[in-house]
Protein backbone atom coordinates (compact mmCIF):
# COMPACT_ATOMS: atom_id res chain seq x y z
CA UNK A 1 0.00 0.00 0.00
CA UNK A 2 2.92 2.35 0.84
CA UNK A 3 4.29 1.82 -2.63
CA UNK A 4 0.89 2.61 -4.11
CA UNK A 5 0.69 5.81 -2.05
CA UNK A 6 4.12 6.95 -3.22
CA UNK A 7 3.23 6.24 -6.84
CA UNK A 8 0.01 8.26 -6.60
CA UNK A 9 1.89 11.11 -4.89
CA UNK A 10 4.52 11.08 -7.66
CA UNK A 11 1.76 11.29 -10.30
CA UNK A 12 0.19 14.25 -8.51
CA UNK A 13 3.51 16.11 -8.36
CA UNK A 14 4.24 15.35 -12.02
CA UNK A 15 0.79 16.49 -13.15
CA UNK A 16 1.09 19.69 -11.11
CA UNK A 17 4.36 20.50 -12.89
CA UNK A 18 2.71 19.85 -16.26
CA UNK A 19 -0.19 22.09 -15.28
CA UNK A 20 2.19 24.95 -14.45
CA UNK A 21 3.89 24.56 -17.86
CA UNK A 22 0.64 24.52 -19.85
CA UNK A 23 -0.68 27.49 -17.86
CA UNK A 24 2.48 29.47 -18.67
CA UNK A 25 2.17 28.50 -22.35
CA UNK A 26 -1.45 29.67 -22.34
CA UNK A 27 -0.37 33.05 -21.04
CA UNK A 28 2.31 33.32 -23.73
CA UNK A 29 -0.19 32.44 -26.48
CA UNK A 30 -2.64 34.95 -25.02
CA UNK A 31 -0.05 37.73 -25.23
CA UNK A 32 0.78 36.74 -28.82
CA UNK A 33 -2.92 36.74 -29.68
CA UNK A 34 -3.38 40.30 -28.43
CA UNK A 35 -0.47 41.49 -30.59
CA UNK A 36 -1.73 39.61 -33.65
CA UNK A 37 -5.24 41.01 -33.30
CA UNK A 38 -3.81 44.53 -33.12
CA UNK A 39 -1.61 43.86 -36.17
CA UNK A 40 -4.67 42.60 -38.07
CA UNK A 41 -6.61 45.76 -37.19
CA UNK A 42 -3.71 47.98 -38.25
CA UNK A 43 -3.36 46.11 -41.54
CA UNK A 44 -7.04 46.60 -42.37
CA UNK A 45 -6.44 50.34 -42.62
CA UNK A 46 -3.86 49.80 -45.37
CA UNK A 47 -5.87 47.02 -47.03
CA UNK A 48 -9.02 49.11 -47.28
CA UNK A 49 -7.10 52.04 -48.76
CA UNK A 50 -5.29 50.07 -51.46
CA UNK A 51 -8.56 48.30 -52.29
CA UNK A 52 -10.29 51.67 -52.72
CA UNK A 53 -7.51 53.01 -54.94
CA UNK A 54 -7.54 49.87 -57.07
CA UNK A 55 -11.33 50.01 -57.42
CA UNK A 56 -11.17 53.67 -58.43
CA UNK A 57 -8.66 52.88 -61.19
CA UNK A 58 -10.79 50.00 -62.44
CA UNK A 59 -14.15 51.75 -62.17
CA UNK A 60 -14.82 51.88 -65.90
CA UNK A 61 -13.90 48.24 -66.43
CA UNK A 62 -15.88 47.08 -63.42
CA UNK A 63 -18.92 48.91 -64.76
CA UNK A 64 -19.03 46.71 -67.82
CA UNK A 65 -15.90 47.50 -69.76
CA UNK A 66 -13.22 45.02 -70.72
CA UNK A 67 -9.70 44.63 -69.44
CA UNK A 68 -6.58 43.24 -71.01
CA UNK A 69 -4.64 43.00 -67.74
CA UNK A 70 -3.82 39.30 -67.18
CA UNK A 71 -4.42 39.62 -63.44
CA UNK A 72 -8.06 40.46 -64.11
CA UNK A 73 -8.82 38.12 -67.01
CA UNK A 74 -9.82 34.52 -66.39
CA UNK A 75 -8.06 32.05 -68.64
CA UNK A 76 -8.59 28.32 -69.21
CA UNK A 77 -7.46 26.54 -66.06
CA UNK A 78 -4.80 23.96 -66.75
CA UNK A 79 -3.20 24.12 -63.31
CA UNK A 80 -4.24 25.55 -59.94
CA UNK A 81 -1.99 27.05 -57.29
CA UNK A 82 -2.70 26.82 -53.56
CA UNK A 83 -0.97 28.84 -50.87
CA UNK A 84 -1.49 26.73 -47.73
CA UNK A 85 -0.78 28.29 -44.34
CA UNK A 86 -0.08 26.04 -41.35
CA UNK A 87 1.99 26.39 -38.18
CA UNK A 88 5.66 25.52 -37.66
CA UNK A 89 5.01 23.74 -34.36
CA UNK A 90 2.34 21.67 -32.68
CA UNK A 91 0.39 22.22 -29.46
CA UNK A 92 -2.29 24.18 -31.31
CA UNK A 93 -5.18 21.74 -31.07
CA UNK A 94 -6.95 21.02 -34.35
CA UNK A 95 -5.58 24.14 -36.08
CA UNK A 96 -3.47 22.24 -38.62
CA UNK A 97 -5.64 19.17 -39.05
CA UNK A 98 -8.64 21.21 -40.20
CA UNK A 99 -6.85 22.98 -43.02
CA UNK A 100 -4.88 19.90 -44.12
CA UNK A 101 -8.06 17.82 -44.23
CA UNK A 102 -9.71 20.46 -46.43
CA UNK A 103 -6.75 20.52 -48.82
CA UNK A 104 -6.73 16.75 -49.16
CA UNK A 105 -10.45 16.75 -49.92
CA UNK A 106 -10.01 19.40 -52.63
CA UNK A 107 -7.10 17.55 -54.20
CA UNK A 108 -9.02 14.27 -54.25
CA UNK A 109 -12.11 15.92 -55.72
CA UNK A 110 -10.63 18.30 -58.30
CA UNK A 111 -7.03 17.28 -59.01
CA UNK A 112 -6.85 13.57 -59.66
CA UNK A 113 -4.47 14.29 -62.55
CA UNK A 114 -2.03 16.24 -60.36
CA UNK A 115 -2.86 19.54 -62.05
CA UNK A 116 -2.01 21.64 -59.00
CA UNK A 117 0.92 23.20 -57.18
CA UNK A 118 1.22 23.92 -53.45
CA UNK A 119 3.05 26.90 -51.99
CA UNK A 120 3.42 25.87 -48.37
CA UNK A 121 3.89 28.26 -45.45
CA UNK A 122 4.67 26.42 -42.21
CA UNK A 123 6.67 23.29 -41.37
CA UNK A 124 3.68 21.15 -40.40
CA UNK A 125 2.00 21.51 -43.78
CA UNK A 126 5.24 21.24 -45.73
CA UNK A 127 6.25 17.98 -44.04
CA UNK A 128 2.71 16.64 -44.43
CA UNK A 129 2.61 17.28 -48.19
CA UNK A 130 6.15 16.02 -48.86
CA UNK A 131 5.51 12.84 -46.89
CA UNK A 132 2.64 12.11 -49.30
CA UNK A 133 4.59 12.96 -52.43
CA UNK A 134 2.45 15.99 -53.23
CA UNK A 135 3.66 18.80 -55.49
CA UNK A 136 5.23 21.48 -53.23
CA UNK A 137 6.52 24.16 -55.59
CA UNK A 138 7.73 26.56 -52.92
CA UNK A 139 7.98 26.53 -49.12
CA UNK A 140 8.58 28.87 -46.21
CA UNK A 141 9.45 27.67 -42.71
CA UNK A 142 10.14 29.40 -39.42
CA UNK A 143 7.71 32.28 -39.82
CA UNK A 144 7.79 34.73 -36.90
CA UNK A 145 4.90 35.00 -34.47
CA UNK A 146 4.28 38.53 -35.75
CA UNK A 147 5.43 38.31 -39.40
CA UNK A 148 6.44 41.47 -41.23
CA UNK A 149 5.76 41.97 -44.92
CA UNK A 150 9.51 41.86 -45.61
CA UNK A 151 9.66 38.38 -44.07
CA UNK A 152 7.04 36.94 -46.42
CA UNK A 153 7.63 39.22 -49.43
CA UNK A 154 9.68 36.61 -51.30
CA UNK A 155 7.11 33.83 -51.19
CA UNK A 156 4.28 36.27 -51.93
CA UNK A 157 6.00 37.82 -54.95
CA UNK A 158 7.05 34.33 -56.08
CA UNK A 159 3.39 33.26 -56.04
CA UNK A 160 2.29 36.26 -58.09
CA UNK A 161 5.16 35.77 -60.54
CA UNK A 162 4.23 32.12 -61.02
CA UNK A 163 0.71 33.18 -61.94
CA UNK A 164 1.92 35.90 -64.30
CA UNK A 165 4.28 33.40 -65.95
CA UNK A 166 1.33 31.00 -66.36
CA UNK A 167 2.86 28.26 -64.23
CA UNK A 168 -0.68 28.02 -62.88
CA UNK A 169 -3.85 29.74 -64.07
CA UNK A 170 -5.58 30.51 -60.78
CA UNK A 171 -4.34 31.05 -57.24
CA UNK A 172 -6.08 30.36 -53.94
CA UNK A 173 -5.02 30.98 -50.35
CA UNK A 174 -6.09 28.31 -47.87
CA UNK A 175 -5.92 29.13 -44.17
CA UNK A 176 -7.78 29.27 -40.87
CA UNK A 177 -9.69 32.52 -40.53
CA UNK A 178 -9.75 33.95 -37.00
CA UNK A 179 -13.30 34.50 -35.76
CA UNK A 180 -12.66 34.83 -32.02
CA UNK A 181 -10.46 33.29 -29.35
CA UNK A 182 -12.51 30.08 -29.40
CA UNK A 183 -13.43 29.76 -33.07
CA UNK A 184 -11.70 29.67 -36.44
CA UNK A 185 -13.01 28.77 -39.88
CA UNK A 186 -11.26 27.18 -42.84
CA UNK A 187 -11.21 29.68 -45.67
CA UNK A 188 -10.27 29.05 -49.30
CA UNK A 189 -10.04 32.46 -50.96
CA UNK A 190 -9.36 33.14 -54.63
CA UNK A 191 -6.55 35.63 -55.12
CA UNK A 192 -5.91 35.43 -58.84
CA UNK A 193 -7.42 36.29 -61.18
CA UNK A 194 -8.80 39.21 -59.16
CA UNK A 195 -12.58 38.84 -59.20
CA UNK A 196 -14.06 40.30 -56.02
CA UNK A 197 -13.86 44.02 -56.89
CA UNK A 198 -17.17 45.72 -57.68
CA UNK A 199 -17.90 49.08 -59.26
CA UNK A 200 -20.13 50.16 -56.36
CA UNK A 201 -17.08 50.36 -54.10
CA UNK A 202 -15.52 53.13 -56.21
CA UNK A 203 -15.77 56.67 -54.90
CA UNK A 204 -17.64 59.29 -56.90
CA UNK A 205 -14.58 61.41 -57.54
CA UNK A 206 -12.23 58.45 -57.97
CA UNK A 207 -8.96 59.07 -59.80
CA UNK A 208 -10.41 59.58 -63.26
CA UNK A 209 -10.38 63.35 -62.90
CA UNK A 210 -6.63 63.41 -62.29
CA UNK A 211 -3.89 63.62 -64.87
CA UNK A 212 -1.94 60.41 -64.47
CA UNK A 213 1.79 60.05 -64.98
CA UNK A 214 2.70 57.56 -66.29
CA UNK A 215 -0.44 56.31 -68.01
CA UNK A 216 -3.23 54.41 -66.27
CA UNK A 217 -2.31 50.97 -67.62
CA UNK A 218 1.28 51.31 -66.43
CA UNK A 219 0.09 52.25 -62.96
CA UNK A 220 -2.31 49.31 -62.90
CA UNK A 221 0.50 46.94 -63.89
CA UNK A 222 2.26 47.99 -60.70
CA UNK A 223 -0.80 48.37 -58.52
CA UNK A 224 -2.56 45.06 -59.15
CA UNK A 225 0.37 42.86 -58.00
CA UNK A 226 0.67 45.03 -54.88
CA UNK A 227 -3.05 44.67 -54.27
CA UNK A 228 -2.83 40.88 -54.56
CA UNK A 229 0.26 40.78 -52.34
CA UNK A 230 -1.58 42.77 -49.69
CA UNK A 231 -4.45 40.26 -49.73
CA UNK A 232 -2.05 37.34 -49.29
CA UNK A 233 -0.20 39.11 -46.49
CA UNK A 234 -3.52 39.83 -44.80
CA UNK A 235 -4.37 36.12 -44.97
CA UNK A 236 -1.04 35.27 -43.33
CA UNK A 237 -1.71 37.70 -40.47
CA UNK A 238 -5.21 36.30 -40.09
CA UNK A 239 -3.88 32.73 -40.02
CA UNK A 240 -1.26 33.62 -37.41
CA UNK A 241 -3.94 35.19 -35.24
CA UNK A 242 -6.02 32.02 -35.49
CA UNK A 243 -2.91 29.97 -34.64
CA UNK A 244 -2.25 31.90 -31.43
CA UNK A 245 -5.92 31.62 -30.46
CA UNK A 246 -5.82 27.86 -31.08
CA UNK A 247 -2.63 27.57 -29.00
CA UNK A 248 -4.19 29.51 -26.13
CA UNK A 249 -7.34 27.36 -26.21
CA UNK A 250 -5.35 24.12 -26.41
CA UNK A 251 -3.18 25.06 -23.44
CA UNK A 252 -6.21 26.17 -21.43
CA UNK A 253 -7.85 22.82 -22.14
CA UNK A 254 -4.66 20.99 -21.16
CA UNK A 255 -4.45 22.98 -17.91
CA UNK A 256 -8.09 22.23 -17.07
CA UNK A 257 -7.56 18.54 -17.81
CA UNK A 258 -4.48 18.48 -15.60
CA UNK A 259 -6.46 20.02 -12.74
CA UNK A 260 -9.15 17.35 -13.17
CA UNK A 261 -6.49 14.63 -13.12
CA UNK A 262 -4.97 16.12 -9.95
CA UNK A 263 -8.39 16.21 -8.32
CA UNK A 264 -9.04 12.54 -9.19
CA UNK A 265 -5.58 11.48 -8.03
CA UNK A 266 -5.99 13.38 -4.75
CA UNK A 267 -9.24 11.55 -4.05
CA UNK A 268 -7.54 8.27 -4.93
CA UNK A 269 -4.59 9.13 -2.67
CA UNK A 270 -6.82 10.02 0.27
CA UNK A 271 -8.81 6.80 -0.10
CA UNK A 272 -5.63 4.74 -0.31
CA UNK A 273 -4.19 6.54 2.72
CA UNK A 274 -7.42 6.00 4.67
CA UNK A 275 -7.39 2.32 3.75
CA UNK A 276 -3.79 2.02 4.91
CA UNK A 277 -4.58 3.66 8.25
CA UNK A 278 -7.61 1.45 8.72
CA UNK A 279 -5.48 -1.61 7.95
CA UNK A 280 -2.87 -0.57 10.52
CA UNK A 281 -5.51 0.04 13.18
CA UNK A 282 -7.06 -3.36 12.47
CA UNK A 283 -3.66 -5.06 12.80
CA UNK A 284 -2.96 -3.29 16.09
CA UNK A 285 -6.32 -4.25 17.55
CA UNK A 286 -5.90 -7.83 16.38
CA UNK A 287 -2.47 -7.99 17.95
CA UNK A 288 -3.72 -6.59 21.25
CA UNK A 289 -6.56 -9.12 21.32
CA UNK A 290 -4.10 -11.92 20.70
CA UNK A 291 -2.10 -10.95 23.79
CA UNK A 292 -5.12 -11.15 26.09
Amino acid sequence: MAGSLSEIKAKIVSTEKTSKITSAMRMVSSAKLVKSEQAARDFQIYASKIRQITTDFLKAELSGGTSSNPMLVSRPVKKTGYIVITSDKGLVGGYNSKILKSIMEMVEEYHQDGDYAIISIGSVGTDFFKARGMNVAFELRGLADQPTFEEVAKIISQSVDMYQNEIFDELYVCYNHHVNSLTSQVRVQQMLPISDLVAEEATDEGVLGFELEPDRDTILNQLLPQFTESLIYGAIIDAKTAEHAAGMTAMQTATDNAKNVISDLTIQYNRARQAAITQEITEIVAGANALE
